[in-house]
C-alpha cells in the first residue's frame, strides 16, 4: 500500500483508505499508543468530558475505527451510539472490543461512508470524527454529511492532528514525526507505508483557524478550537 497525499486519484483514495486500514487493523491500537505515549486516551477523553455536558441521547461517531470513542459515549447514561467506518477490519477489532467491556446494548458498529451516510436528517444530538477527516475523499462533502445528520443545535466534536504554530515546538513537532514514528512503524508495522501516508496527510490537512472557516463555510453556527499538546492535536466543537 503506497497511498499518499495527492498521488492518486480522488476516485481511488477511498478505496486506497479502506485497504490501508484493514491492513493495520490489528496493530493500530497498539501503535497508537506507542506513537502518542497514550496521549490519545487523554484527548478522547476530552471528548468525552464535552459529551457528559451535552447528555446526549443518541450519538454517530465517524471513521470509528476501534471504536475508543464511541465506547466512551456508550458509557453515558441513556445514550445509544452507532459507530461507522469503511474498514470492516478495523470494526472487526472494535466489536470484539464492545463484547469485552459489555457495551452491547449501548454501541452498534456498521460500515459506512463518511460522505454518503444512510442516517435520516436531524437525527443525532452528537457527531464524533476522531483522527477521520482528513482521510475523507471530499472534506466538505463529509461535513455536510455530519451537518445533515444533526439536530438543530447538535454538535460536532471533531479530534484531529495539527501543526504547531510554535515555530519552534514546531521544528521538534517535525523531527520526531519524521523519526520516531517512522522507526516504531518499522519495527511494529507490517505495512510501513501506511504511516507515511498518516504524516503525509496530518502535515498537508488544514488545521486551526483555517479548518474552523471550512467548518463555518459547510454551514457550522460556532465553532471552539481547543489546541492539544503543544498543538499537535486540536479539538473542535461546531454547533449547528
Amino acid at each position: 500500500m503506497t497511498l499518499k497525499p495527492n498521488q492518486k486519484s480522488k476516485s481511488s483514495k477511498k478505496n486506497q483508505v479502506e485497504k490501508m486500514f484493514d491492513s493495520i487493523s490489528f496493530e493500530y491500537d497498539l501503535l497508537n499508543g506507542i506513537m502518542t505515549f497514550n496521549s490519545h486516551k487523554r484527548w478522547k477523553q476530552n471528548i468525552l468530558n464535552i459529551a457528559k455536558i451535552l447528555q446526549p441521547n443518541n450519538a454517530l461517531d465517524i471513521a470509528t475505527g476501534t471504536a475508543d470513542i464511541a465506547m466512551n459515549l456508550g458509557s453515558l447514561p441513556n445514550c445509544r451510539v452507532v459507530g461507522v467506518d469503511i474498514s470492516e477490519k478495523m470494526l472487526s477489532v472494535g466489536r470484539q472490543k464492545i463484547i469485552k467491556n459489555n457495551l452491547e446494548e449501548s454501541v452498534l458498529l456498521e460500515t459506512g461512508d463518511a460522505e454518503n451516510l444512510k442516517y435520516k436528517d436531524n437525527y443525532f444530538d452528537l457527531v464524533t470524527i476522531g483522527f477521520g477527516v482528513r482521510n475523507f475523499q471530499d472534506l466538505k462533502k463529509g461535513l455536510k454529511e455530519s451537518l445533515r445528520v444533526l439536530k438543530e443545535n447538535g454538535t460536532l466534536i471533531i479530534l484531529e492532528t495539527s501543526i504547531p504554530e510554535n515555530r519552534v515546538i514546531r521544528f521538534f513537532y517535525s523531527l520526531f514525526t519524521r523519526t520516531y514514528i517512522p522507526l516504531m512503524a518499522k519495527i511494529f508495522s507490517k505495512d510501513k507505508s501506511a504511516y507515511s501516508y498518516l504524516l503525509d496527510s496530518a502535515e498537508l490537512f488544514p488545521c486551526g483557524i483555517e479548518f474552523k472557516n471550512i467548518l463555518k463555510s459547510v454551514g457550522f453556527s460556532k465553532v471552539q478550537i481547543k489546541p492539544k499538546f503543544f498543538g499537535s492535536s486540536t479539538i473542535y466543537i461546531a454547533t449547528k
